[in-house]
């Protein structure tokens, strides 16, 4: 029988990072017009990782290749504030944990796209630091 994740309401633990990898990967695609080629989402006690790999945009592409790549990574920085929401919603789904926090990197070579949320509830954050609306 597969190990049930005890912090998770939607099936194996398999299951719970599949459905975030999936997930991230999904609303990249939908909003940039492609999507990395690579995920891989590690989940432990609370904390979630997300690291995604490929996908820069032919944009993106030629302005990295035209030596412009601090444009690219303060853009995607911008992009990944603008989609917090959407981001914490897939984990939160696949879960069944609030996230009460959203850290996000990227760097350029080797390409990569690190997410990390961190899960509700948290022996690192006391219940008063949680601003209203996120525990």
């Amino acid at each position: 029988m597969p190990e049930r994740d005890v912090h998770s309401l939607h099936g194996t633990r398999g299951d719970v990072l599949t459905a975030i990898s999936d997930g991230m990967v999904a609303l990249l695609k939908e909003y940039y017009g492609r999507g990395p080629t690579q995920a891989k989402t590690y989940y432990q006690d609370d904390l979630v990782v997300c690291l995604l790999r490929g996908g820069f945009t032919r944009v993106e592409q030629t302005l990295l290749d035209g030596g412009r790549g601090d444009a690219v990574i303060q853009q995607r920085m911008e992009f990944q504030d603008v989609m917090r929401e959407r981001f914490e919603a897939v984990v939160e789904h696949a879960t069944g944990r609030r996230v009460i926090g959203f850290m996000s990197g990227n760097q350029q070579s080797p390409d990569m796209i690190c997410e990390v949320f961190v899960l509700a509830p948290s022996d690192l954050v006391d219940d008063h630091e949680v601003p209203a609306g996120r525990g």
